[in-house]
């Protein structure tokens, strides 16, 4: 299989999430281009599984699909690390290599990681109905609803959101947005379908996933997630934003395209107060990458529970609309890239795509932000497409 074919394959068959839209005009006739000669590669690199794809996979950097990649290769085979791409469009300066990035939906691991701790500490039941711990908040149209199916999308709860364009997300996004607000809307609607019969993944279920977690321990989700996760794996580098809109720390622009001219802004600065326990953490590659080895290993999840983020809903379980085979477990995601099982978690937010992945033993493991020029856009980001192929290979039946 040649290169290309390589790339349409994974465009078509990768279901980890990664989202970033059809390539868009020229960046140069977008915004500001960098200096000739800012965005070479910065790399260090043992034996890498292949590191002349992996350097190709973000050469050119910044382009049209994207202005910036942190690249982070692990396991058996050696290590590889890279960056490319700009700090920003205006100075042109190298990106930061260990800068920080809204890391979008893989804060899901995280927080599936804690409900799954207090169920080890016999605080909560998987089975156990949502509505036992939360009884003034879901109603009784989902007192079937279980916590095993918030965390593996099967659940049934709608999705919400503020519907309308581009151009109107931009125009809210400061907004404050309350998760306990956001759950009534949601359970106040008919059920998608009946619990535990199809999987729609969003954003739903974890932020009732989130609340939960406040109310068995009466503190909050971002301090139990801390406390649980940050803290005992140095993972310094990490935090929850809560109503800041701004990325502390050192950290590469993130740039959305507007309209059919392709303008790009700089949405680096926007709150995530709507995504919270499903999305508003802030990382780095290098936490990101210990984050993935300690939880593979059991270090954050121990015995019989961790299973539950390696196992998917029974077979009969489909993907709500398509009927496509279920995809996620409590937290991750599926699929078999170059004959080996991966799983893993991809995360978006305006400006910002992230990917966590790895195979079960750890032989190999890849982190990666791309700051991608349409995070949220339908279809695969070229930049990250290739690089989950250099990493990985090309997906593999069976």
């Amino acid at each position: 299989m040649n290169a290309r074919t390589s790339r349409t394959a994974v465009a078509a068959a990768l279901v980890l999430g990664i989202a970033a839209g059809p390539v868009p005009p020229a960046l140069a006739a977008a915004g500001t281009p960098a200096p000739a000669g800012h965005s070479a590669l910065r790399e260090t690199t043992g034996q890498a599984p292949d590191a002349e794809a992996l350097r190709a996979a973000v050469a050119g950097l910044p382009k049209d699909d994207a202005t910036a990649a942190l690249v982070r290769v692990s396991g058996t085979g050696g290590d590889w690390r890279g960056s490319a791409g700009v700090h920003d469009l205006v100075s042109g300066r190298p990106a930061a290599p260990d800068g920080r990035f809204r890391a979008g939906s893989v804060t899901k691991v995280f927080t599936a990681a804690v409900v799954l701790q207090l169920a080890g500490e016999g605080r909560l039941g998987l089975d156990r109905p949502v509505r036992q711990y939360l009884p003034d908040l879901i109603p009784a149209a989902y007192e079937d609803v279980t916590v095993r199916q918030l965390l593996n999308h099967t659940s049934g709860i709608p999705s919400t959101g503020s519907g309308g364009d581009l151009d109107d997300w931009y125009a809210h996004r400061f907004d404050l947005h309350d998760p306990v607000r956001t759950v009534r809307e949601a359970t106040s609607r008919e059920p998608d379908f009946v619990p535990g019969t199809q999987q729609h993944y969003d954003n739903i279920g974890y932020t009732v996933a989130g609340l939960l977690i406040e109310r068995v321990t009466g503190d909050t989700y971002a301090s139990q997630v801390s406390l649980r996760v940050l803290e005992p794996l140095r993972l310094k580098d990490s935090c929850f934003p809560g109503t800041d809109p701004t990325i502390r720390g050192p950290h590469n622009h993130g740039y959305q395209l507007f309209g059919t001219a392709g303008e790009l802004r700089d949405v680096t600065v926007w709150g995530a107060t709507d995504a919270w326990a499903a999305g508003d953490l802030i990382s780095t590659t290098a936490d990101l990458e210990r984050f993935t080895r300690a939880l593979f290993s059991g270090q954050v999840v121990r015995g019989p529970l961790l299973q539950e983020m390696f196992t998917l809903p029974d077979a009969s379980v489909r993907a709500y609309g398509t009927g496509k085979p279920a995809a996620y477990s409590a937290g991750l995601s599926v699929m078999r890239l170059g004959g080996r099982e991966v799983w893993g978690k991809t995360g978006g937010r305006w400006g910002y795509n992230t990917v966590v992945a790895a195979t079960r033993d750890l032989s190999r493991t890849l982190v990666y932000s791309v700051n991608s020029t349409d995070a949220k856009g339908e279809g695969m980001n070229p930049t990250a497409m290739n690089i989950v192929v250099a990493a990985f290979g090309a997906p593999s039946a069976g």
